[in-house]
């Protein structure tokens, strides 16, 4: 996430990846404030194992268009209802990212994060079976409630 205070906003994603069981890390990055971080963090991400990055941030929200500018990982942005445009600036700017360098872009805010964390789900559940049979059950249940 791109800075500290949008804990709250990034919990149901840290929520659903626990429920499923899926190993992840928490790390505060500013695209702006820590350049430097961000390029390190997303050049050795999947030396480290990591095989899908969530990027959450607010207004510019450079967090994960900068992340897929230096990893080949899939990358998963999540807009944040963080400045007077109530996230739609977020949203625009994950979004739009030019032609090659693609980012996918959940909603804004809460719900946003929580289908971020579903959405790489369902990519690891690719090649893990025992999180494809979880998802399956998570959205049969849905459908029951």
């Amino acid at each position: 996430m791109g800075s500290a205070s949008d804990k709250e906003l990034v919990a149901p994603a840290l929520f659903i990846l626990e429920e499923f069981g899926v190993a992840h890390e928490v790390s505060v990055i500013s695209a702006h404030r820590t350049a430097e971080k961000a390029r390190s963090y997303a050049l050795a991400a999947e030396q480290r194992g990591i095989k899908v990055l969530i990027a959450a941030a607010g207004f510019s929200a450079h967090l994960p268009g900068v992340l897929a500018s230096w990893s080949y990982l899939p990358i998963i942005g999540i807009p944040l209802p963080t400045s007077e445009m109530k996230g739609i600036d977020s949203l625009l700017s994950i979004v739009q990212m030019p032609g090659g360098i693609p980012v996918a872009c959940t909603g804004i805010g809460k719900s946003g994060a929580k289908n971020a964390a579903l959405l790489a789900i369902q990519m690891l559940a690719v090649q893990d079976e025992r999180l494809r049979k979880a998802y399956q059950a998570y959205r049969e249940t849905m459908a029951t409630q």
